[in-house]
């Protein structure tokens, strides 16, 4: 799915800044796997478990807890149902049961909590309040090959984009492709197979609202 320049194979001649990212890359899995193992042994779940509650392959969570493999957002939103929790208590260590009650929040440039999947890399914004109707994102796009089906995704929900720096591919099931560039804005629904790469020769970076999973349904 990644596109071989940002794949985690050897640095054999990258940059010293392309190595650093790839070093914080596999931190960031890191400390989202550790989040992932804490969360489900404080709902009580071996392994098995887990799988049979998220619909996941024991060998994926696995891989996952342990900083292998970055899960797709389709997999963090089933993990988050399985588990019976919101997607703030995924993408946060910080304990979120205080600030249930808070009703504003304000995240400062650069401050949120970074989560890396596959092919983007999200910073979760106001992430204190918890229980959020719409979860807000910053994402990273990342370049790479054409998309193909199996690239894409679905989920519950729906979702908003709009492009602040380069130039976006979205890919929307039963649509034909579109390019965003800087401030156009997409809305879709978010069961609907979907996939975002950036164009050109740089990332492209996007705010990204998608609707928060409904742990009733």
């Amino acid at each position: 799915m990644a596109d071989p320049k940002t794949d985690d194979g050897p640095d054999g001649g990258h940059s010293d800044g392309e190595g650093s990212w790839a070093a914080e890359r596999q931190q960031l899995r890191a400390d989202l796997g550790q989040r992932m193992k804490l969360l489900r042994q404080e709902g009580g779940l071996t392994l098995d478990g887990a799988a049979q509650r998220t619909g996941l392959a024991l060998s994926t969570i696995h891989k996952i807890e342990n900083g292998r493999v970055s899960p797709s957002y389709e997999n963090l939103v089933r993990i988050a149902r399985g588990y019976g929790v919101g997607m703030e208590r995924i993408f946060s260590s910080e304990e979120t049961s205080g600030t249930a009650k808070t009703r504003m929040t304000v995240t400062r440039a650069g401050t949120g909590s970074k989560v890396r999947t596959p092919a983007y890399e999200y910073e979760i914004l106001c992430n204190a309040l918890s229980q959020k109707r719409i979860i807000p994102l910053f994402a990273r796009i990342d370049r790479r090959a054409p998309i193909r089906p199996d690239d894409m995704d679905a989920h519950d929900g729906e979702e908003a984009i709009l492009v602040l720096s380069g130039r976006v591919e979205l890919h929307v099931e039963h649509y034909a492709p579109v390019v965003l560039a800087v401030n156009d804005c997409a809305y879709f629904d978010s069961t609907l197979k979907h996939a975002l790469r950036a164009l050109g020769e740089e990332d492209a970076s996007i705010f990204w609202a998608c609707t928060h999973i409904d742990l009733e349904g």
